[in-house]
C-alpha cells in the first residue's frame, strides 16, 4: 500500500521522511478560497478540516488508477491570533504587519488531516480531524523581522512562520504537538491511518532503502 502525501509542502515532506515513510507526492490544486466561501459560518477546526479533505479527495481521485491500493493524506494549517485566521501572507507588507501583532504573543495552530483510503482503486475508507497547538512567539526586533521577511521564508506558509527553519529563531515554545505546527501530525495521522485499517509500521521503508 502505497502512501500519498497530497500536498506541495516540503516541510510536511521532511516529517515523514525523517519518521520513516517516503510518500508519492501529488498537489492537489484545489482552490482554497472557493472551499471556503462554500462553507457557512465555519469554526476554524471545521474550515481547516474541510480544506484537508478537499485535497485529499481531489488526490485521491486522480492517483486511483496509478497506485489503486494507498492512503491519500491531505492537510490544512492556519493560524488563529486575537481571534482571526491567518493563512499564508504571500505578500511581504502583510508578513511583516503580522508579524508586528505576533510579537510577544501567542496563537493557536490548528492543522486539519484528512486521510481516504483506497483498495483496488475504489475509496473504501475516510476519517478526518483537526489538532490545535499553542505557540509561543518572542518578540524580535524591527530589525530581525525585516531580515526574516527578506529572507522569502515566511511568505508561503501558514502564519508566516516556521518552526523547524528560520523563524525557529523567533519561537519561545510550543504546548502540543511540534510536527502538527511544522505541517502534519504524527500522533494524529497515525491515529487516522488505524481509523481506515492501516498500521503505521506497515508503510515505513526497510532501514537498507535509508
Amino acid at each position: 500500500m502505497r502512501f500519498v502525501l497530497a500536498s506541495a509542502s516540503p516541510a510536511r515532506l521532511g516529517v515523514l521522511r525523517n519518521a520513516g515513510v517516503e510518500p508519492v507526492v501529488r498537489v492537489s490544486g484545489v482552490d482554497e478560497d472557493a472551499v471556503a466561501a462554500g462553507l457557512t459560518d465555519p469554526t476554524p477546526e471545521r474550515l481547516v478540516t474541510a480544506l484537508a479533505a478537499a485535497k485529499a479527495d481531489a488526490v485521491a481521485a486522480e492517483v486511483a488508477t496509478e497506485h489503486p491500493d494507498a492512503v491519500v493524506i491531505g492537510c490544512d494549517s492556519m493560524l488563529s491570533l486575537h481571534g482571526e485566521m491567518i493563512g499564508k501572507p504571500n505578500d511581504p507588507r502583510v508578513a511583516r504587519e503580522r508579524w508586528k501583532r505576533m510579537a510577544g504573543h501567542s496563537g493557536e495552530l490548528l492543522t486539519g488531516h484528512a486521510v481516504v483510503r483506497l483498495d483496488g482503486g475504489a475509496r473504501t475508507k475516510d476519517a478526518v480531524e483537526s489538532r490545535t497547538t499553542t505557540v509561543r512567539f518572542s518578540a524580535p526586533s524591527g530589525v530581525e523581522i525585516e531580515a526574516y521577511v527578506a529572507t522569502g521564508e515566511p511568505l508561503s506558509v501558514a502564519g508566516g512562520f516556521t518552526l523547524d527553519g528560520l523563524g525557529g529563531w523567533f519561537v519561545d515554545g510550543v504546548d502540543g504537538d511540534p510536527s502538527s505546527v511544522i505541517g502534519i501530525s504524527l500522533p494524529l495521522t497515525r491515529s487516522l491511518l488505524a481509523e481506515v485499517g492501516v498500521r503505521v509500521v506497515d508503510l515505513w521503508r526497510p532501514r537498507n532503502q535509508e
